[in-house]
């Protein structure tokens, strides 16, 4: 069962419950959130409204490093996720999101991209140690 954005039913303010007046449209449901983590390369497809596509990754082990001074932009494998300021419990189970730091090959790097909707992951190589 997919949850909803909207709250057509509920409880008024003295405990009566509230009747819907209208059934919930496609485009009020909500997805369960997609949390890319460390693994073998897997990429999910899915429609979203407009018959537009979505890619979200699932599982990632690279991700694309732009290297401000020697403007260079590298593929290289994550090591591991070493500070997500988005959400603590990501950080502790290596939740790949929009501002993480990641540990690579070549240093501490912040995700800049969304993985969950882009279905890339791109980077800043930054100069503190997270």
């Amino acid at each position: 069962m997919r949850k909803s954005i909207e709250n057509f039913g509920g409880k008024k303010f003295t405990g009566g419950r509230l009747k819907p007046s209208r059934m919930l449209r496609k485009s009020e449901i909500d997805r369960y959130p997609n949390e890319p983590t460390l693994g073998k390369e897997n990429i999910a497809q899915r429609r979203v409204r407009g018959g537009n596509i979505k890619l979200a990754i699932k599982h990632t082990e690279f991700l694309n490093v732009n290297d401000k001074e020697n403007k260079k932009t590298i593929k290289t494998k994550i090591i591991r996720v070493t500070k997500n300021p988005a959400n603590k419990d990501y950080e502790r189970r290596g939740v790949l999101s929009k501002g993480a730091f990641v540990e690579t090959e070549l240093g501490i790097a912040r995700i800049i991209s969304r993985p969950g909707q882009n279905g890339t992951i791109n980077a800043i190589l930054t100069k503190e140690t997270a």
